[in-house]
């Protein structure tokens, strides 16, 4: 596995994209950057045009359907036996395909990486959030860092009407298959929502499935509104700095 290729969704990403591209080519041996565009109106094209001038291995797709069409779409593309899914809010952790890597063993489909809310920094704070995402990673999955088999989803056939709980239909695919997936809470990232995602319709309609299949419902609760108070401080936060600038 010396080098892997990166599938990435994007619309309208470029609030974070240069940071978080950039944290995947200090971080993972990138065969190919496979990019799966909704047609995006902002810079974010030319952002992964300049990245491409720099490393020449990055691919654009265009494809307007759901998230789980165009996260299949990516699978398809995929030329290297692991490959990993990162969002494009994310900004991924010092050697995290190396930490990964470390899960990697015969009968392991997958190795997720536990995330946290971007600029939290207490380390006790951070610990206790990342015990509540791998909670309800076990529960609903997650693609926002994952390095996954290609062996384990090369059928995969996402239904084309999930723009939610793809995540959670390509971890159980795997889990059907009959391999493991492995949590890594050293191969991490920083995930930077805002609120206006927190609260889209999207996130909501997300929600309100996830309580039909949970056992947990108050601890998804309780989940849920921790990281509602952390996103609106990183949002008032980030709203402060830019109102402080020339």
């Amino acid at each position: 596995m010396e080098t892997v290729d990166v599938v990435m969704l994007t619309k309208n990403s470029e609030r974070l994209l240069k940071q978080c591209v950039k944290s995947i080519y200090e971080n993972v041996p990138v065969h190919n950057l496979i990019v799966v565009d909704g047609s995006s109106t902002d810079g974010t094209l030319a952002i992964l045009e300049e990245f491409n001038r720099r490393h020449r291995n990055v691919r654009v797709l265009t494809d307007n359907g759901s998230r789980g069409k165009a996260r299949e779409t990516g699978i398809r593309n995929v030329e290297t036996n692991w490959f990993v899914f990162v969002d494009s809010d994310v900004i991924l952790c010092r050697d995290w395909f190396k930490k990964a890597k470390r899960h990697v063993k015969s009968g392991v489909g997958a190795v997720w990486g536990v995330d946290v809310p971007g600029d939290v920094r207490n380390s006790l704070v951070t610990k206790a959030l990342q015990w509540m995402e791998a909670r309800v990673f076990a529960i609903r999955g997650g693609c926002h860092d994952i390095l996954i088999r290609r062996s384990a989803v090369k059928d995969i056939r996402i239904p084309a009407e999930l723009h939610t709980l793809e995540d959670a239909y390509i971890k159980e695919w795997i889990l059907n298959r009959k391999y493991k997936v492995v949590v890594s809470y050293t191969s991490n990232c920083r995930h930077y929502k805002t609120t206006e995602n927190l609260f889209s319709v999207e996130n909501t309609v997300s929600t309100l499935r996830e309580f039909r299949r949970m056992g947990l419902v108050m601890e998804r609760f309780v989940y849920a509104g921790v990281f509602t108070l952390v996103w609106i401080f990183q949002e008032l936060s980030s709203r402060s700095e830019k109102g402080r600038l020339p």
